[in-house]
């Protein structure tokens, strides 16, 4: 397994402990809280910490294609759903969130099965980011109604974009 992969792991092996602390701060500021935020952030930066060393020193592998995003896609929708939990995060929102996901892996595993790999996309990447930044100000500041649905909007219309995007560019592996 390579470094970049264990990594990842550790990204992985992190959401247990997040989703515990979340689950004792009960969406209240407090020690809790901030220790939810501490593993968000270590866990967001094993992300972009992981994809540098698996560029830098040929780490990539089919191991990592697949357990990146998924552990990207884990951690931020754990937190998304336990908002969601506390009334903070409406539910259409993680509905569209988890339906461009499915799609979008859906499109690239029919894309695969024809020959093509489809990369992550710098909207995707945008995305991603974006979505980690806004989820670390709703855990930092719980409780403001302006700053939870300034990032309700910028998850949703970041996501919906890049699905668009994914679409618009890779759509012709559906036509076959």
């Amino acid at each position: 397994m390579t470094t970049a992969t264990k990594i990842t792991m550790v990204r992985v092996f992190l959401l247990p402990v997040f989703m515990v602390l979340m689950y004792l701060s009960g969406g209240e500021a407090g020690m809790w809280m901030w220790l939810s935020l501490a593993v968000f952030i270590i866990a967001s930066l094993t992300d972009f910490v992981d994809g540098y060393i698996a560029r830098r020193y040929n780490q990539t592998t089919d191991l990592g294609k697949f357990l990146d995003p998924l552990a990207d896609k884990l951690i931020t929708i754990a937190a998304m759903v336990m908002f969601c939990e506390w009334g903070v995060f409406p539910a259409w929102a993680l509905m569209l969130v988890l339906t461009r996901e499915f799609a979008v892996t859906g499109l690239r595993l029919i894309a695969v099965q024809k020959g093509t790999v489809i990369a992550a996309g710098w909207s995707g990447k945008v995305k991603t980011a974006s979505t980690m930044v806004g989820l670390c100000a709703m855990m930092a500041l719980p409780g403001i109604d302006v700053l939870n649905w300034v990032v309700i909007v910028l998850i949703v219309a970041t996501t919906l974009y890049s699905g668009i995007e994914y679409f618009i560019q890779n759509g012709k592996c559906l036509l076959d």
